[in-house]
């Protein structure tokens, strides 16, 4: 039970760290037997400290009055006034010293250390040199020219220079003319027959890539003129309905060397022939010795694309 006459809950946990009424007022009862204890103590002190001050503030009672004219008094007054304001004057300046240190310093340590970093970025920015001077870049080599010339593998590889039309041969002429002895050439064929396939294509298709009049097919790929031999197309009028090969593939003019050289190699003995009757035998023309006419002709027309094989 509480001093206020309510119970205690039974069940309730018990806190050791929570002071319930009944601890408080045993606390309160201690706290006051011990100030009774301590009373005559402090009485005693009170009445020795009285006995001991007692004569001397009439002392100075007694000396207060004996100085205290009028003249001395306003001695006495100026010379307080005078030392309190010195006191405040002293303060207000020591606050503003302070104030001024408080924000000098941190100025100098910030310049300080500005300096210092400037200093270092100096010293890093010099090469490390035994002398402590800066040494020289290296002389720059100058540059190899640059270019397909520069390298010898490219300049190997550089096409030749085209040659001049001959034999009465326009520009475009010679062109495909040199297109057949080359794709030959790759082909391994000899001389002989490169000669052979220049004389039937000039006369098959007077050296010009021709289309069909009769084929629209054709006409729809890069040619060089018009043909009316029934379905023949290209350099060497060859037909696709015969087994040469596409439309769109005989109008390849390298296409069309191929088919024909191979066909020429395939005859038996064509080497040994007259130029005439190798091409007719691939040919089968309806004119067989026509080709005879151009032989010289075409002989000019491959040492002109293949000079050093004279």
């Amino acid at each position: 039970m509480r001093d206020d006459g309510t119970l205690d809950e039974p069940n309730a946990p018990h806190d050791p760290n929570v002071r319930t009424d009944d601890r408080a007022s045993a606390e309160r009862t201690m706290m006051l037997r011990r100030l009774r204890a301590a009373t005559p103590g402090l009485r005693a002190a009170r009445d020795r400290v009285a006995g001991y001050a007692a004569p001397r503030l009439r002392s100075g009672y007694d000396r207060t009055r004996q100085f205290a004219t009028p003249g001395r008094a306003r001695i006495l007054l100026a010379t307080g006034v005078v030392c309190c304001l010195g006191l405040a004057t002293y303060a207000q300046v020591s606050d503003d010293t302070a104030g001024v240190v408080a924000r000098v310093d941190p100025l100098a340590a910030r310049s300080e250390l500005v300096r210092r970093a400037e200093q270092e970025h100096a010293s890093r920015s010099l090469d490390r040199s035994a002398s402590g001077q800066p040494t020289p870049p290296p002389p720059t080599q100058p540059a190899a020219p640059a270019g397909p010339d520069a390298d010898p593998d490219v300049r190997a590889m550089k096409k030749p220079a085209e040659p001049a039309p001959v034999a009465g041969l326009t520009r475009t002429q010679m062109k495909n003319a040199e297109i057949i002895v080359r794709t030959g050439r790759g082909m391994g064929v000899p001389r002989r027959g490169l000669v052979i396939a220049v004389a039937t294509a000039m006369q098959e298709s007077n050296l010009y890539n021709l289309a069909s009049g009769v084929i629209p097919e054709s006409q729809r790929h890069p040619h060089q003129g018009l043909g009316w031999d029934h379905d023949s197309v290209g350099l060497f009028q060859q037909r696709s309905s015969s087994g040469w090969g596409p439309v769109d593939r005989l109008m390849d003019p390298e296409f069309a060397t191929r088919q024909f050289l191979g066909a020429l190699e395939r005859v038996p003995g064509w080497q040994q022939m007259r130029l005439t009757d190798a091409a007719q035998a691939v040919q089968v023309s309806a004119y067989p010795d026509h080709y005879a006419k151009h032989e010289w002709r075409a002989n000019e027309v491959v040492d002109a694309i293949l000079p050093t094989e004279r």
